[in-house]
């Protein structure tokens, strides 16, 4: 078992990844690196939870800066466990707080803090929350990749909410995730 492999699985015995194979689990996580165009330089994961698809975006994508975010101190301190255990901490970092607050402190504009390249997302929240949060995240260039769930439905991502967003929505990406993009008619 490779230490991604081992590291997952550890997040499964804590409770922090449902009990699917961990094959199976990073397989699903590389669509995300599969969607992310090549010129993704910074990455911010919306609650990382157990780290998919954040660690697996971060091992295969060595030239990007990935940034986990969790709100719940367990799964920082693990995460924070796991990029060190993986000898990411160069180039990934791990912050506890709500997604809400990084929109408040980009907003106010702190030193040292801009727009994604990318925002990724697994599991974080219904569709308008998490995309409005990834909007207000992504560069006007940026690309948001979210996890979609194993169901029939195909009105999750209705045109009319996306519209409302300042989103579009990517034709053609891989199967298991939506590709959305901000609108070009819209400025921010």
């Amino acid at each position: 078992m490779n230490s991604l492999e081992a590291v997952l699985a550890d997040a499964q015995r804590l409770g922090m990844l449902g009990d699917r194979p961990i094959a199976e689990v990073i397989e699903h996580a590389r669509a995300f690196v599969r969607a992310l165009p090549l010129a993704v330089q910074s990455v911010i994961d919306l609650g990382s939870g157990g780290g998919v698809p954040g660690l697996v975006v971060a091992v295969e994508r060595p030239e990007s800066l990935v940034t986990l975010v969790d709100r719940r101190q367990r799964r920082t301190d693990f995460l924070e466990r796991a990029v060190r255990r993986l000898g990411l901490g160069e180039r990934c970092q791990v912050w506890c707080c709500d997604v809400e607050e990084v929109v408040r402190r980009l907003d106010r504009s702190e030193s040292g803090l801009s727009r994604w390249d990318a925002v990724i997302s697994r599991g974080f929240g219904p569709p308008r929350l998490t995309a409005s949060l990834a909007r207000r995240l992504v560069r006007p260039s940026g690309v948001i990749v979210i996890s979609e769930p194993p169901s029939e439905r195909t009105d999750r991502w209705p045109p009319e909410l996306l519209s409302q967003l300042g989103l579009e929505r990517v034709t053609g990406g891989p199967g298991s995730v939506v590709v959305l993009t901000p609108s070009p008619r819209l400025s921010r």
